[in-house]
């Protein structure tokens, strides 16, 4: 009692009239704000103290459906996600309209539109709340739907606007206790058009900074690394169709790359549990990692038509940046052939036959009569090859004691260049041309494999000019035209028993590997065969052919006789 007593009076007495300490640094926002009267303003960091955000959750799930010319959207409010985008415009294998989401994949890696965060537990739960949505049922286009959470300290807000176009606006935001959320919106489960390995391995992640495109397949692409921008867009593709984000603010974009497995059924006809192979299955999230994200997502298909119409932003709000026709790739070095060569394809689709087989077939026609000159110089120098061929032998002989090594192999090379001086041979005019026609070949394999025009295109039998032929007539014509032209052509300076072997290899080798390429380039290849065969039977009937064949038969005689 007394101790308290003297408490009580040197407070009253000896500290009445002493100043108050200030509040300590260690003490909390909360406290030092309750000790600070009411006229004077808190500290600084006070002030930055969140108020609580009042909780916003739905009380059950509701869809809803939006629908233009080209698309069908079911988004959920579950998440603020898609659960299916529908193509309409384009077919599935069964004949279909596309679904562009991979249902299984979306089950296990996630759904279009949802969020990506580095911390699992915090996408867990802004793509597992119930969001409010600001309509349900069917949302009439041009139209804008809303999705808002929050559950007192977490607000997550999802803006989708929609046009007549295949290009959707998307603005979002994320913040936990007043502070931005590094969120981005994402399309990380691949596409419902992925059926087999073959086009689960065509998957990838792409992105455009002025020009300058990077693609990425395979385990090239890393699961969570991140890129940042500038972009003028990002996102995932496939071999035919693409996700990507349009940022409004290149600038400040950043990209994440997303890799995930999954194992797919052997057989999609009769899948069998323990019958499964491995697959990647890609996905992209962009956005700005600092604040709200606002871009435009286009989800459709890579054809040169509609990407040419859309147009990038080089700042918010202007869109005079690069169209989304880089999107398709005609390939690194021969993409200046290989694109023209498409435009050509489509022009004659379009205002001379609609068929694109036909189309091909046209082309493969026009190509071959402007390459003629080329192929008659070939096929004049491996007939004159064929002519000198008993001197080429003779003098191989004369030089064959010798070794490679040794000073009199360079007369050798000096009397086999008189010899063809004198008869006015070149001994890489054979090969020249089919050097400059191959380059054409390469181009025209890789324009028919991102020419989405020819997915599912008919033909005769070919309901799919973009895959292989499932009856393998197109092999077997491969096979029969090649040995057909092998036959006729003269093989200048090569010996019987090689060029007996290279008959008959050479179509088989052909003939084999057609068996996966795109019937289109099968096609392409037997009528080139077919124009050959033509040009030279005409030439062989020429007065030259007619002088070589006769020098052929002699050259045959001897080594009957020889044998005999």
């Amino acid at each position: 009692a007394l101790t308290f007593l003297m408490i009580v009076v040197g407070q009253t007495v000896f500290f009445k009239n002493r100043a108050q300490p200030k509040p300590q640094d260690n003490k909390t926002p909360q406290t030092e704000q309750a000790a600070t009267p009411s006229a004077v303003a808190p500290p600084a960091f006070a002030a930055k103290a969140p108020r609580a955000a009042a909780p916003k959750q739905a009380q059950a799930g509701t869809e809803t459906v939006v629908e233009n010319g080209v698309y069908r959207i079911v988004f959920t409010n579950r998440g603020g996600q898609v659960k299916s985008w529908i193509l309409k415009q384009y077919k599935d294998g069964r004949g279909q309209p596309l679904e562009m989401v991979h249902d299984e994949a979306a089950k296990q890696f996630g759904y279009p539109l949802s969020f990506f965060t580095y911390d699992p537990a915090l996408t867990n739960k802004l793509n597992g709340g119930l969001y409010v949505a600001s309509a349900t049922g069917n949302l009439a286009t041009p139209g804008e739907l809303t999705f808002e959470f929050s559950d007192g300290d977490l607000v997550a807000r999802k803006v989708f606007r929609f046009s007549n176009s295949y290009v959707v606006g998307v603005e979002t935001s994320v913040t936990r206790g007043g502070a931005n959320v590094a969120a981005l919106p994402a399309w990380p489960s691949g596409f419902g058009d992925d059926t087999i390995p073959a086009s689960y391995a065509m998957q990838g992640v792409a992105h455009e900074d002025g020009g300058d495109v990077e693609r990425l397949t395979g385990k090239k692409v890393v699961g969570g690394a991140t890129t940042h921008g500038p972009f003028n867009w990002a996102g995932a593709q496939d071999q035919y169709f693409a996700a990507l984000f349009l940022p409004d603010n290149p600038q400040a974009a950043s990209l994440v790359s997303l890799h995930n497995n999954m194992r797919i059924p052997e057989d999609l006809e009769k899948p069998d549990p323990n019958k499964t192979t491995p697959v990647d299955v890609m996905g992209a999230a962009v956005g700005d990692l600092s604040g709200p994200t606002v871009e435009r997502l286009f989800v459709g298909p890579k054809a040169l038509h509609i990407l040419e119409k859309v147009r990038t932003n080089t700042a918010p709000g202007q869109l005079n940046g690069p169209d989304l026709s880089k999107v398709v790739d005609f390939g690194k070095y021969l993409g200046f052939i290989a694109k023209p060569l498409f435009l050509w394809l489509r022009w004659t689709h379009d205002h001379i036959i609609a068929n694109w087989g036909w189309s091909i077939i046209i082309l493969t026609v026009i190509i071959n009569l402007v390459l003629l000159p080329l192929r008659l110089t070939s096929m004049k120098s491996a007939l004159k090859m064929q002519k000198i061929q008993p001197q080429m032998k003779a003098l191989q002989e004369k030089y064959k004691k010798y070794k490679m090594n040794d000073p009199k192999r360079a007369d050798m090379n000096t009397e086999m260049a008189a010899l063809y001086k004198e008869h006015g041979v070149n001994p890489v005019g054979g090969c020249l041309p089919l050097v400059i026609q191959m380059p054409f070949l390469i181009a025209f394999y890789g324009m028919l494999a991102v020419a989405i025009e020819l997915r599912q295109a008919n033909w005769f039998w070919l309901h799919d000019l973009s895959a292989p032929d499932k009856l393998y007539i197109i092999p077997v014509l491969i096979l029969i035209s090649t040995i057909a032209m092998q036959r006729m052509t003269p093989q200048a300076g090569m010996d019987p028993t090689q060029a007996k072997m290279m008959t008959f290899m050479m179509p088989v080798f052909l003939g084999y590997i057609s068996l996966r390429y795109a019937s289109g380039l099968g096609l392409y290849w037997i009528v080139g065969n077919i124009i050959g065969f033509l040009q030279q039977m005409i030439m062989n009937h020429t007065e030259l052919g007619r002088e070589i064949a006769a020098v052929r038969q002699k050259q045959a005689n001897k080594r009957f006789l020889k044998g005999k």
